[in-house]
């Protein structure tokens, strides 16, 4: 399903994204779903990634060119592209763009106002700056991965979901609207020094509140949000498929006794003591039925009890495929963009971007005729292929 009846919010707004992988092309995609003009840098003979470029969900929206930064003309071509942007993204270890000769001193004196945004995992300063890291590094030193999991077992890992995308992605993207507002207004481009770890930590701000006032412990599954509360936690049901319990407040956990049929001698919500006892109720309780009986006790109510589901079945829900949160493109399942507007929706425009294939639209489009010089790579490529 292709529509390209919206040009979305952030449409006429040229972002430049140095290739990647992880959080960068992540970040990129969201700005191109909400209609930003991501040109895609891609190097000549890069190393596969092990995923066909049209499957790879997060350049979609994009278009792709191909440079190589190594060669003589390499950076000129690059800031060529960045004198017509607004935003630029890259994700190389700190100095590398400097020494590729498009760091910020060079894409800045070249478009002064140009948001220059830099995807890390460690920041641009720092003891860990210039080592290698993943998504789970990042996470267990900001103290998040340590949050989640049983009390008596390892932590556990979810994808990279928190640190890449969230503390990593999402953070990068507000920085960038954020300075491309401060742009606008005073024509002064700046540098957004996104790092993982920041934004990993930031996101817990809430439990630093409730660990100063002593209403969190510092280790996991102990705490009211992270299972160690039995009313906010995942049982099993007797066909093996777990099912998700998130009642807080006390007119929710009532209707949940009772559909639950807890009985009038099981332990007291908040009764801290008993929490053990009560954990050991409900599971035996949930083993009675399968995980679709359950929900077909809890269908309609206000209980906060939700199947845990696949990918696969979640985009078979009935709420998400009421909602289009998840779309049929290209020949197979992804999720919609997001978030929604009234009057600007983001839209799928374009395919996931091969490697070099836009190369003489984004000249023509951009106004870079030096992208198609002989020296250039040509987007017929097969290496791009």
């Amino acid at each position: 399903m292709r529509d390209t009846s919206s040009p979305g919010p952030l449409a006429g707004v040229r972002v430049v994204e140095l290739a990647g992988i992880g959080p960068g092309p992540f970040a990129a995609m969201l700005l191109a779903d909400l209609g930003a003009d991501v040109v895609r840098v891609d190097r000549p003979n890069a190393s596969p990634l092990g995923i066909d470029p049209a499957y790879d969900v997060t350049n979609r929206n994009k278009r792709s060119v191909l440079i190589d930064l190594k060669a003589p003309e390499g950076p000129g071509r690059v800031l060529d592209l960045v004198e017509r942007a607004q935003l630029l993204i890259e994700g190389y270890r700190p100095g590398v763009a400097e020494r590729l000769g498009v760091g910020p001193d060079a894409c800045l004196a070249r478009n002064p106002a140009l948001v220059y945004g830099r995807m890390t995992g460690w920041g641009q300063h720092g003891p860990l700056a210039a080592r290698a890291g993943h998504d789970i590094g990042y996470s267990a030193v900001a103290g998040v991965l340590g949050m989640i999991g049983p009390p008596d077992g390892p932590p556990a890992i979810p994808a990279n979901l928190l640190g890449d995308y969230a503390g990593g992605s999402l953070y990068l993207v507000v920085g960038l609207l954020a300075a491309l507002h401060h742009a606008r207004t005073t024509g002064a481009g700046q540098v957004v020094d996104a790092a993982i770890v920041d934004g990993a930590a930031h996101l817990s701000s809430a439990l630093w509140g409730l660990l100063a006032s002593g209403q969190w412990q510092d280790r996991r599954g102990v705490n009211l949000l992270d299972g160690g509360a039995p009313c906010y936690a995942v049982y099993l049901a007797a066909d093996g498929g777990h099912l998700a319990v998130g009642a807080l407040e006390p007119q929710f956990y009532a209707e949940f006794a009772r559909l639950l049929e807890l009985g009038p001698d099981a332990p007291g919500q908040w009764d801290v003591a008993r929490w053990p006892e009560l954990r050991t109720l409900i599971a035996a309780r949930f083993a009675t039925r399968t995980r679709a009986e359950w929900e077909a006790v809890f269908a309609g109510s206000d209980a906060c009890v939700e199947p845990v589901l696949t990918m696969r079945q979640a985009a078979a829900h009935e709420h998400l495929v009421a909602r289009g949160t998840y779309v049929g493109a290209d020949g197979f399942t992804q999720p919609a963009p997001a978030p929604r507007f009234s009057a600007t929706p983001g839209t799928l425009r374009r395919p996931p971007a091969r490697p070099g294939a836009d190369t003489a639209e984004v000249a023509r489009d951009w106004g870079v005729p030096g992208l198609c010089s002989p020296n250039a790579a040509p987007s017929s490529n097969p290496e791009a292929r």
